[in-house]
């Protein structure tokens, strides 16, 4: 099996999530919507982000903690900030593959499982399609109609979609 390198597609979803938020003002960024559990889109974004951060503090250590965010509030309130934060992570996602362990917490205790830097580059890909389909719901909720009809969507589902038409 060939081994791909998932940099670009991770740099496309980021670009679209930058994209998308642009089209909010600060007030529909933090809104609390109650069809989203009274979260906002603002803390989907900063999930997305804290989750490509953790993972390249882990590249560093050697060990991705996710459940170690900073969960800067910041990250949640300001577009501004939030979009800076995306622009540094695209500019870095073009690493090296190599061999990580994810730490995290199951059943009250601290477990570790091998993997690799590409394997939580896809995770981290799909982590975000699965927030940006919320973010898609969010916004529609605040009447914004200009987000790709493939924001949120998986590469897996376009593809069939495609296949279905042909």
């Amino acid at each position: 099996m060939k081994i791909m390198s998932p940099h670009t597609e991770a740099r496309e979803i980021l670009l679209q999530l930058a994209s998308a938020i642009q089209q909010l003002s600060k007030d529909e960024y933090k809104e609390k919507i109650p069809l989203l559990s009274h979260s906002s889109i603002g803390e989907h974004t900063r999930h997305i982000i804290e989750l490509f951060q953790q993972l390249f503090h882990g590249y560093n250590t050697g060990v991705v903690n996710y459940d170690e965010r900073e969960r800067n509030v910041l990250l949640q309130e300001s577009i501004d900030f939030a979009v800076e934060n995306i622009a540094s992570i695209v500019i870095n996602l073009c690493r090296e593959d190599k061999n990580l362990e994810v730490a995290t917490l199951y059943a009250d205790e601290a477990n570790g499982i091998a993997s690799n830097y590409f394997r939580e580059l896809i995770y981290n890909i799909e982590h975000c399609i699965h927030h940006q389909a919320i973010i898609k719901i969010g916004m529609t909720i605040l009447g914004k109609d200009g987000i790709s009809e493939n924001f949120g969507v998986a590469k897996s589902t376009i593809a069939y979609k495609k296949q279905c038409v042909q």
